[in-house]
């Protein structure tokens, strides 16, 4: 059973409790979201699974996911990049925080995300090898191309990551 933990606005742990229970009741937990960016300034994108419980074949950011207890925000980022997209954390570079923010959305199954969202940027250049339980394609996109794409065509992203990139464009570089 996965459980996520369960955090007041100033991000203090309050709890613990099984994800998709969490989800279902609306209560604010922790989470993180990685942006990976390649060599050439492109963003890592990837399309969540068909099989994903909420905004499947949504494209969205790298990986995204929820610590564990007694996990640090980036060992938790490297453990999923490793998991969902086979990243060598020896090739992976520059991993750090950058800001957080907290967000809702409200999903057509009834499910409620509610998190308190650790964004996190690194450089990476290496192979990957994708998790087809967790991502169905992936691709890198330039901040223009993205931009353009995000505002003619919001519905094919995930409800966090276009809060993300309207809100926080300019922190999204490395």
């Amino acid at each position: 059973m996965e459980t996520v933990i369960l955090v007041n606005k100033a991000d203090e742990p309050v709890g613990r409790m099984e994800k998709i229970e969490a989800h279902r009741l609306g209560l604010l937990h922790r989470a993180f979201s990685v942006f990976l960016i390649n060599s050439e300034g492109k963003t890592l994108l990837q399309q969540r699974a068909a099989g994903k419980y909420h905004s499947p074949l949504l494209w969205t950011n790298s990986c995204c996911s929820h610590q564990r207890e007694g996990e640090s925000n980036l060992e938790a980022a490297k453990r999923r990049l490793s998991e969902e997209l086979g990243v060598n954390s020896e090739e992976l570079h520059d991993l750090r925080e950058s800001f957080h923010f907290i967000y809702r959305a409200e999903f057509d199954n009834g499910l409620i995300e509610h998190e308190l969202d650790h964004v996190i940027i690194g450089r990476y250049d290496g192979a990957l090898k994708l998790d087809r339980n967790e991502v169905e394609s992936v691709r890198w996109s330039s901040m223009d191309a993205l931009s353009q794409e995000m505002t003619s065509h919001p519905e094919v992203f995930t409800a966090w990551f276009q809060i993300i990139f309207r809100e926080y464009q300019s922190q999204l570089k490395l």
